[in-house]
């Protein structure tokens, strides 16, 4: 693949749109005939040029070009949606062996607690699909394409409490301060669309736990990486970023006028001070200059069609909503956006889990569904990966009170479920196995540095080799560990 330098590819779109503009004043008219709506009509791929990332990436032939990442953040219980248990019933209520806890750390919400009864799931389970995998009731939708997902049981982490858990599985690491693997990816691979962010990323919050933990920015920082690489967040409502619209009294061509001359301006002190972050200013100011005529066209849903509106359903119309997240995801994606991250909030369910694991999945189930479907029937789910999963699982055991109705469940970082589909994975396969009470694994464990370097190598990235000198270390995304997955992957 070409490489294509980021400094003369922008010296040039300074030079080109700067033509355009002076030369009939259609500039931002030129643009928008280039990435308007009709562009990406119809389910034909997109032929897209790579800009920027490493002369030595992909290392070999990549399987997936993207990725979707749907982090659900707070911990989906995987006994309530994948990891079926039915001869827990029998032990409802009693003690939880110690044989099976085997001296696990307890967070502080249950280590005062003087007994930890078993709490099988009120949910039944049914095989679906010519794979036959079990899924919960809570799943319908996700039930009709389970055929085209790698269901991993066998999930397992090093923390125990929320934040370090979704910085290490969005990092490699419980420190903050590491680069996010969008961010990575970025560097890497480039962009394949230099009107759009190599990295996106879409948060919302569901009506299970509406009182979730928070997020933080830097989950998708660009770390000790150039600031470039870092995720660009599209806001819930008013504008998807701050400033894509000019204010009153400004147009397309006194805005372009005014970016050249501060680029011309950055450039001298660039060449003075030799600092690498004047850089990231300048190609930054020209990204949100595209921008400006990208991202409308880009969140402009009414021309999609009422089947494809009716599949992602009723809250697809409603910006900040996980459904809207998923189709925009799906425009992102068939735009070439090398990386989407979509954060939902809702899943930590301490208390009254059924109520609340029943509307959150009431909120993603559909969506969900909804996204692989829209993928596959455009042809570009056998490029693109997606990735659904919490931070760590949930624990076997109430927290607080247990009837036949409602409970709690704990953190468990111990083994819990995720589930991939798309690009470079096996379909309709199940993969490790927990013990009778879905506390420990018995087969196959993954870590977190197992499943970032097997998502590495599915984009054609030796994990071992993708690294940034930094503070007199090289680092990389998987530290120094992570083995691949051969299993699951096609």
């Amino acid at each position: 693949m070409d490489y294509v330098d980021p400094i003369l590819q922008l010296q040039d779109s300074i030079n080109r749109r700067t033509f355009l503009k002076r030369g009939s004043g259609i500039g931002l008219a030129a643009l928008f005939s280039l990435i308007g709506g009709d562009a990406f009509a119809g389910t034909q791929k997109q032929a897209f040029k790579r800009v920027g990332g490493l002369p030595n990436l992909p290392h070999f032939a990549a399987k997936a070009k993207r990725v979707i990442y749907l982090h659900q953040s707070g911990a989906p219980s995987q006994m309530d949606l994948f990891d079926p248990k039915p001869a827990l019933d029998k032990f409802r209520g009693q003690e939880l062996p110690d044989s099976i806890r085997n001296g696990q750390r307890l967070t502080g919400m249950t280590s005062g607690q003087k007994a930890f009864p078993v709490a099988p799931t009120i949910f039944k389970y049914q095989k679906h699909g010519q794979s036959g995998i079990e899924i919960s009731e809570l799943l319908p939708h996700l039930a009709e394409v389970v055929d085209e997902i790698c269901l991993i049981r066998s999930m397992n982490t090093e923390a125990i409490n929320h934040d370090p858990a979704v910085t290490f599985l969005q990092t490699g690491s419980q420190l903050a301060g590491r680069p996010s693997m969008g961010a990575w990816l970025s560097y890497g691979l480039g962009t394949q669309n230099s009107d759009l962010p190599a990295f996106v990323v879409l948060t919302s919050i569901g009506h299970g736990n509406t009182n979730d933990q928070p997020l933080y920015d830097r989950l998708w920082g660009s770390g000790f990486l150039p600031t470039e690489h870092q995720g660009v967040k599209f806001r819930n409502s008013g504008d998807p970023v701050l400033y894509i619209s000019d204010p009153a009294g400004i147009d397309s061509s006194t805005r372009r006028d005014m970016l050249t001359d501060i680029a011309s301006m950055n450039k001298l002190r660039l060449l003075s001070v030799k600092d690498p972050e004047i850089s990231t200013r300048i190609s930054q100011y020209e990204l949100a200059f595209r921008m400006q005529a990208s991202v409308p066209e880009l969140t402009d849903i009414s021309k999609e069609p009422a089947n494809v509106m009716e599949m992602y359903g009723p809250n697809a119309k409603t910006p900040g909503t996980y459904a809207y997240n998923c189709l925009l995801a799906r425009r992102l994606s068939e735009r070439g956006v090398r990386f989407v991250q979509l954060y939902h909030r809702g899943w930590d369910q301490h208390g009254d889990l059924p109520n609340q694991i029943r509307r959150q999945c009431d909120d993603t189930d559909q969506p969900t569904a909804a996204l692989i479907k829209d993928l596959k029937q455009r042809g570009l789910l056998d490029e693109t990966l997606i990735i659904w999963g919490g931070e760590f699982g949930r624990t076997v055991y109430s927290q607080g009170e247990l009837s036949m109705t409602t409970y709690g469940r704990d953190h468990h970082p111990r083994c819990f479920s995720i589930w991939m589909a798309g690009a470079g994975i096996k379909k309709g396969m199940t993969y490790g196995q927990t013990d009778d009470y879905s506390y420990n694994i018995v087969e196959n464990p993954v870590n977190v540095h197992d499943l970032h370097a097997t998502i590495l190598h599915i984009l054609g990235i030796d994990h071992t080799r993708l690294t940034y000198r930094y503070q007199g270390r090289d680092f990389r995304l998987t530290d120094v560990a992570g083995e691949l997955l051969p299993a699951i992957m096609a």
